[in-house]
């Protein structure tokens, strides 16, 4: 018996959650392991939950603050940088798509309706606050290295903040970028029809 639409809708959204959750995985044991045998082998619990009530300001900042704090205003510098080739190995990035492309043929990640691309959109700066609570968190304890002199963590530490909290800020901002860009030319494009 064929699957319903909703059903079917579900079975999508059940095959993405697991494919994301792959490189989700591995990014964080790759680069939560580190930080996280430094800060319970080498420091007090007490400067730890110092660490983190301080690091969780970003959950308060607004959007349009983060809006300032976007590097570029075109595509082609994040492309300069690199992010494009991360963007490969992120969730709902190049990887992940062209798997749910080969199993749903029909799958797109974004739709043409505006409400699919602001919810996009309102992601990006949810993983942002995100990666910047954890990019403040690991500069702390960067700190809290060099001046404990535990020179080897704290480059083992920044390595990792660059790759797990660096990085994946840039690719929030490129792709909120292109989702609006797309959403421009969508809308253009509707209103011209």
């Amino acid at each position: 018996m064929p699957l319903s639409s909703d059903e079917h809708s579900k079975k999508i959204q059940r095959t993405l959650a697991l494919y994301n959750m792959i490189p989700n995985l591995i990014w964080t044991i790759i680069n939560l392991t580190p930080i996280f045998i430094f800060c319970f082998t080498l420091m007090s619990h007490k400067i730890i939950y110092i660490f983190l009530a301080v690091s969780s300001i970003p959950i308060f900042l607004k959007n349009s603050f983060l809006d300032k704090l976007q590097v570029a205003k075109t595509t082609s510098t994040y492309k300069k940088l690199g992010v494009n080739v991360i963007n490969r190995f992120a969730q709902n990035g190049a990887i992940i798509n062209r798997l749910m492309k080969k199993k749903f043929p029909e799958y797109k990640i974004v739709s043409i309706k505006e409400s699919s691309i602001s919810s996009l959109i309102g992601h990006t700066y949810m993983f942002e606050k995100f990666h910047l609570i954890l990019f403040l968190f690991f500069d702390f304890t960067i700190v809290y290295a060099i001046v404990n002199a535990h020179l080897f963590w704290a480059s083992i530490i920044l390595v990792s903040n660059i790759a797990y909290n660096i990085y994946p800020n840039l690719l929030q901002q490129y792709i909120r970028l292109k989702l609006k860009l797309y959403k421009k030319r969508t809308s253009n494009h509707l209103h011209l029809n």
